[in-house]
């Protein structure tokens, strides 16, 4: 019988960034998330990069870069996503990090684990629809998500510095009201429905 694992703050928080770019507006959204996160969030970031393209052909015996990273979303109390939108879905970097994490079958590192979804694009919609795409995709991995509030930021210009300064009292208000929120909601899933320890 799974073993229950009792939670309580801090609660560790992996975080993707789903752009590989060096340069992402949205690397630079999640440096603000984390300066105005709550103190009972603990922050790492699960590097996509470096994984292979997934294969079923992996599934028996993952390489050390896959493992690594399945152990790190495994460690985590909830999981944040921050993703920039392309053609009007999800990073492919992104999904291919999501198929390692929850392969093989029957190993499904989301599952049960609190989820939230961000992202910034320079244009008006603010990765919109690719929010609803990866929602969906958390949805059949069994990781409850944060429905609301929903977080569509139009980055202009100047709004967050290069080392996560938000420079707009609005916007970071939200972000923080973002932050406190997904902190409530990871305590609530991790009450209600405690993961088991495999």
């Amino acid at each position: 019988m799974a073993q229950i694992i009792e939670h309580e703050p801090p609660y560790a928080v992996g975080y993707f960034v789903g752009s590989l770019a060096k340069a992402s507006i949205n690397r630079t959204l999640s440096k603000a998330l984390i300066r105005l996160a709550p103190a009972g969030l603990e922050f790492t970031e699960i590097e996509i990069r470096d994984l292979p393209l997934y294969s079923y052909d992996y599934d028996g015996d993952y390489p050390p870069v896959a493992r690594e990273f399945k152990a790190a979303v495994k460690a985590s109390d909830a999981i944040l996503f921050v993703t920039p939108e392309y053609n009007r879905s999800i990073p492919g970097g992104l999904k291919n990090a999501i198929d390692w994490a929850s392969r093989p079958w029957g190993q499904n590192s989301l599952s049960r684990k609190p989820s939230a979804v961000i992202g910034a694009s320079p244009g008006h919609l603010g990765t919109a629809v690719a929010q609803q795409n990866l929602k969906s995709v958390l949805s059949f991995c069994d990781s409850p998500q944060m429905n609301a509030p929903e977080a569509y930021i139009h980055m202009t210009p100047g709004l967050i510095t290069d080392d996560g300064e938000v420079t707009n009292d609005g916007t970071a208000a939200f972000l923080r009201n973002f932050m406190d929120e997904f902190y409530m909601f990871i305590e609530r899933v991790l009450t209600v429905v405690p993961r088991p320890e495999h």
